[in-house]
């Protein structure tokens, strides 16, 4: 039986899904500077459409012209990840208002509200300090975490949490392992994303003609890039867009692998449907990724490739909350049921 504010958690997670989407549409069509100031757009609400509105844009800001389509992608994500924000602002106040009810979260809501806020920092961040990378990269997983969380959230107002008695601790270990590797490969991506890495490399299965070609791993990831340079384009020279892109593929390899071996150890378990999902997802991004680098990273490829990432993701969420489950729930009926003795104790005395 779903629990109170379900309905509500589901909706913000589809709306975080369209908030990531857009985001990386924003990032791939080079919009991210589309309104050179924050929260407006060149001090107004909304992009400058008239000849009148432009030609004061363009007086307040001489070195960033009006580009109209530009600026549309980026208002348009902030709107949506305004609403967002407001309707995570009503799930920490409903659980506010549900505290002391059973098996109602709180501290996850208002963990969703802090994030939302930080969220919210880097987005300004990431216009005033010119898609500085470390800010553009960090942005990107925010966006993610409040994505996974609002899922985790909806998860547990599901009421759906069965005991799965064939579960193990090295099973659960390896879900666990595999949601921190498939973390790490996403961090990968949008460090590839916000240094113009992706078509550093535009042949499969090598780079360049090459296996191992000439790379430059101490600039690429070099994380201390200095701040007031514009990013928009990339820095980095072909030898450290090369090393980033490398990582990403190996990276994405060991995903491959490991998210392999999860979906074997989840059909042994009786999880056959959990691991079909796994396997689809795994299956879906590893062909978007490929394709990115054969058509040259074409816009809707790249933004679906996004999209993979947060449905391997939130894949991994569910695995590691369904092989949870059991424990979460013995350790509950455990208190419940000690609970229950300590009212009986006190009753017969």
């Amino acid at each position: 039986m779903t629990k109170p504010g379900y309905r509500f958690a589901l909706f913000a997670t589809l709306l975080a899904a369209v908030v990531v989407m857009l985001g990386a549409y924003t990032r791939l069509s080079h919009s991210g500077l589309g309104c050179p100031d924050w929260p407006g757009c060149y001090g107004f609400i909304g992009v400058p459409m008239s000849e009148h509105a432009q030609g004061l844009a363009e007086s307040r800001f001489p070195a960033a012209p009006v580009e109209v389509a530009k600026g549309w992608a980026e208002m348009i994500h902030r709107y949506f990840a305004g609403t967002l924000g407001l309707v995570i602002l009503g799930l920490a106040v409903h659980a506010l208002r549900q505290q002391g009810q059973q098996a109602q979260p709180l501290k996850l809501p208002l963990l969703l509200l802090g994030l939302v806020i930080v969220q919210a920092a880097f987005g300004m961040w990431t216009v005033t300090l010119k898609l500085w990378p470390q800010v553009v990269t960090l942005h990107l997983l925010g966006g993610f975490a409040t994505l996974s969380l609002l899922f985790l959230l909806t998860l547990r107002l599901s009421g759906k949490a069965p005991l799965i008695p064939s579960i193990t601790p090295q099973l659960r270990w390896l879900a666990g392992a595999s949601l921190a590797l498939v973390i790490g490969q996403i961090t990968l991506g949008g460090w590839v994303s916000s240094n113009y890495a992706a078509v550093a490399c535009v042949d499969l299965p090598r780079c360049h003609g090459e296996w191992w070609p000439a790379m430059d791993f101490a600039n690429g990831f070099h994380l201390s890039q200095h701040i007031g340079p514009n990013y928009l384009g990339g820095q980095l020279d072909s030898d450290a867009r090369t090393a980033i892109h490398m990582t990403h593929r190996i990276g994405a390899l060991l995903v491959t692998c490991m998210l392999m071996l999860l979906a074997w150890r989840l059909r042994a378990a009786g999880l056959r449907r959990l691991a079909g999902g796994v396997l689809v997802a795994l299956a879906m991004q590893v062909g978007l990724g490929i394709s990115n680098v054969i058509f040259h990273l074409p816009l809707l490829v790249a933004v679906a490739h996004n999209a993979g990432g947060a449905v391997l993701l939130m894949s991994m969420i569910l695995v590691n909350y369904r092989v949870r489950a059991p424990a979460t729930a013995g350790r509950r009926i455990a208190i419940e049921e000690g609970f229950t003795a300590q009212i009986r104790r006190r009753t017969a005395v």
